[in-house]
């Protein structure tokens, strides 16, 4: 809940247009300012003060804790100008939330944290936990002080400055532990941290739980808490709990996972049953009907990972165990994310598409593609990038780099699903990878824009390129497409070695549609140099088209109104108030 306090006119009107804005997301604190921002602070994860920050800072200083339990604070003026990171800006959230307040008051974020300002992710907004000298180790990487990288595996994380030096595995080396800080370590195990280390926990570990009938909480959780010290492993690495069907209402084992804050993940008997495990028993097998609970759910969840730790039971004194558990590691999984850049214009790029490509450490693209966006990459961002008819090689490397463990971004313009690089990639990637669609604005959205409205009504894309596609084939859909009356925008419409494909659609539409039907033709939709055009069937010259041009053609219904193409909707209102 985000705690809303104001003391003026002004700052009650813009408290009140950011609770319209959020329902059920905020709540007003009315009444004298310093009661309401001391019941605010204790009771919601974040506040937007409409206060000045001096008066702000006065009022928060004595209620201030720690750190990681301190709600968010933003501060916006009196003005509503400015919305202010006060306090909390990663562990609190208060930079997003300061973003997120000025995008609803049309006000200005200001966010003065170093990592952000600079473009280097915060160890601790990676959204894994930490543990150590977090402040040290990003002072150093934000000096530009050589900090060793030791990991376990490649895992999807953001970008990191050329002095982060990676080796490659955890203890290689004279960076390993036992070294001179500052370092960075991403390991499930555990490790003897200096004054200046901090390690970052990815979630690579899974828990397999079998029970009987009525196990305590305490007995369960005390199993795995002894099983993962044991084993020189991280509880904050554990992930999933998994046990049987079976078990998936047993208090005990339910109480575990809410303790320890991961999903509890259950497989049918059968499923198990076909788990290959090293220690097989006849009491789950008569019991659940399967010889391995714990081995076999810890595996099921592994997603194909190693065995770390083979079943163990717990050593209650005075009676028989009562659980059993095992612990098995997953492979790091890769990310890609298939990235709409839109029609080019820097305004029609997705706040979502911007945020991927921040997160990617490797980055696939046509050059051109690339250069439009190069000044939004984070530091150390690696950049692959190929020049035109190089497509599915561009697909092959963005997801074979997701298969090492990195997170990708492969972009394409307008919509990366059509006619674009998410079809190469999807065609490639199998299920050992997460993929992350990113939509775009297309060029047939831009143009329609600029035209007016001419995709009122059912339409179609067409690419009349022959590259890829037999040119009977898009005869054929052209052809249909007439005959249906569907408005069609034309992709690839016309290069220097493909000069007559545009006049012979154009010639399928005209035997379907009077000359007089408008025509839009747009180039470089969206862009400085763009340019746009309504003409018709009879008089659109193809020779004024090229690969940057998108061409619309109207339906029979399709109007040119006050300059603009229009295709009527159709509604039953328009069609009684035109009688």
């Amino acid at each position: 809940m985000i705690g809303l306090i104001s003391a003026t006119a002004a700052g009650t009107s813009a408290r009140d247009r950011l609770a319209a804005a959020w329902p059920g997301r905020t709540r007003v604190y009315d009444g004298p300012v310093r009661e309401a921002v001391e019941r605010a602070f204790a009771e919601c994860e974040q506040l937007v003060c409409f206060l000045a920050t001096g008066a702000t800072v006065r009022l928060l200083a004595p209620l201030l804790t720690d750190k990681a339990s301190d709600p968010g604070v933003v501060c916006v003026d009196e003005a509503g100008r400015y919305a202010v990171s006060l306090l909390g800006g990663h562990g609190g959230g208060a930079n997003s939330l300061a973003t997120e307040v000025a995008s609803v008051l049309a006000a200005a974020p200001v966010i003065t944290t170093a990592t952000d300002a600079t473009g280097i992710p915060g160890l601790d907004t990676l959204g894994l936990p930490t543990e150590g000298a977090v402040a040290t180790v990003t002072r150093a990487i934000l000096d530009g002080t050589p900090v060793p990288l030791h990991a376990d595996a490649v895992w999807p994380l953001p970008p990191l400055p050329p002095n982060v030096l990676r080796d490659g595995r955890l203890g290689g080396g004279a960076g390993g532990p036992g070294g001179p800080g500052p370092r960075l370590f991403v390991t499930d195990r555990v490790v003897d941290l200096g004054a200046a280390d901090v390690v970052v926990r990815p979630p690579s570990l899974v828990v397999g739980v079998g029970a009987s009938r009525g196990v305590g909480v305490d007995e369960v959780y005390g199993l795995v808490r002894d099983v993962l010290r044991d084993a020189g492993l991280s509880v904050l690495s554990v992930v999933e709990l998994a046990t049987v069907d079976a078990k998936a209402d047993e208090p005990g084992i339910v109480g575990v996972a809410g303790r320890l804050g991961v999903p509890l993940r259950t497989y049918p008997a059968d499923v198990l049953a076909a788990i290959t495990v090293p220690n097989p028993s006849d009491a789950p097998l008569a019991a659940v009907g399967t010889p391995s609970v714990a081995e076999a759910a810890a595996l099921a969840a592994g997603r194909g990972g190693e065995l770390l730790v083979p079943k163990r039971k717990s050593g209650p004194e005075g009676r028989a165990a009562m659980a059993t558990c095992a612990v098995a590691r997953r492979a790091p999984r890769g990310r890609l994310a298939v990235v709409g850049l839109g029609p080019g214009a820097r305004d029609l790029l997705t706040p979502r598409a911007t945020a991927e490509l921040r997160r990617a450490s490797v980055l696939v693209g046509l050059d051109q593609y690339v250069d439009q966006i190069r000044d939004l990459l984070r530091p150390g961002t690696r950049v692959i990038e190929s020049g035109l008819g190089r497509e599915e090689e561009r697909a092959r490397t963005a997801v074979t780099e997701a298969r090492a463990g990195h997170a990708v971004a492969l972009v394409g313009s307008g919509d990366a699903g059509v006619y674009a690089m998410a079809s190469p990639a999807l065609a490639e990637a199998a299920d050992d990878i997460e993929v992350v669609g990113v939509p775009g604005v297309t060029a047939a959205l831009a143009a329609a824009a600029i035209l007016g409205a001419p995709l009122g009504h059912d339409h179609v894309s067409i690419s009349l390129s022959d590259l890829h596609t037999p040119w009977e084939v898009i005869e054929r859909r052209v052809r249909a497409a007439a005959e249906a009356d569907i408005v069609v925008t034309f992709y690839n419409p016309r290069s220097r070695g493909r000069d007559w494909q545009l006049p012979k659609a154009l010639a399928l539409l005209a035997e379907h549609r009077t000359a007089t039907t408008p025509v839009g033709v747009v180039r470089n939709a969206s862009r400085p140099d763009g340019t746009s055009h309504l003409t018709t069937l009879a008089r659109l010259d193809p020779a004024t088209v090229d690969m940057m041009t998108v061409v619309t053609v109207g339906n029979t219904a399709t109007r040119e109104i006050a300059g603009r193409m229009v295709t009527p909707r159709g509604y039953r209102w328009q069609s009684e108030g035109a009688r």
